[in-house]
């Protein structure tokens, strides 16, 4: 009963309301010990596990660098918290793929940016066309904190991709083109490439959950 009222909810609003029961249904997309069940692509930024979390460092010369799931998710929430070295710009990856489905090809798709430039949560096309939030919406936020943990949600159903930093809504966006080319994908964690003479810099995810939605 409680699992038919939520998607009901979802149904009207777009957005879900967690219970005890519906916190079952989420999984773990990083198992706490390894990197089993992701690949990197692109980039030549490193990737390790230091307790429960994974530590993405910086390459000096390398392009943007990713660590994705194996698994495809089309539309889902996720939960997950991020804490970003100053300097350093990131994102996730939401319902991504790589150039002709080459394993070696450029990642692209839908990011939820991860950044201290007040642009945090906003949804940029990662090699897919640029901002897909528009200019007049991405209003200027201080939701993401400086040297702290920083907790994100994001619902993706259908075309609609909402946005939540520290428990406040960031973006709600619906992008028919986006979900037309990008209906489902991988999970990916960016490393941004950076500047010569710069870094090493780093960033840190944990409590990587995910629900797939009927």
């Amino acid at each position: 009963m409680l699992r038919t009222l939520a998607s009901v909810l979802l149904l009207l609003t777009g957005v879900i309301t967690l219970t005890a029961a519906d916190s079952d249904d989420f999984v773990e997309l990083f198992n706490g010990e390894n990197l089993q069940g992701w690949t990197q692509r692109n980039g030549t930024a490193t990737y390790r596990v230091e307790g429960d979390e994974i530590v993405g460092k910086t390459a000096e010369g390398s392009p943007n660098s990713f660590l994705c799931t194996d698994k495809q998710y089309g539309d889902f929430e996720m939960t997950f918290d991020v804490k970003l070295d100053p300097g350093l710009n990131s994102g996730v990856q939401i319902r991504s793929q790589t150039a002709g489905d080459d394993p070696m090809g450029r990642v692209n798709g839908p990011q939820v940016e991860i950044s201290y430039d007040k642009m945090a949560g906003y949804v940029y096309g990662e090699a897919a066309g640029g901002w897909m939030t528009a200019d007049a919406d991405r209003e200027p936020t201080d939701l993401f904190k400086q040297g702290q943990w920083n907790s994100y949600r994001v619902v993706a159903n259908g075309d609609r991709i909402q946005t939540w930093i520290n428990g406040t809504q960031v973006s709600d966006l619906s992008h028919p083109e986006r979900f037309a080319s990008h209906p489902k994908g991988f999970i990916g964690l960016q490393v941004h490439g950076i500047k010569q003479g710069t870094g090493p810099f780093e960033v840190r995810w944990r409590n990587l959950k995910l629900r797939e939605l009927p």
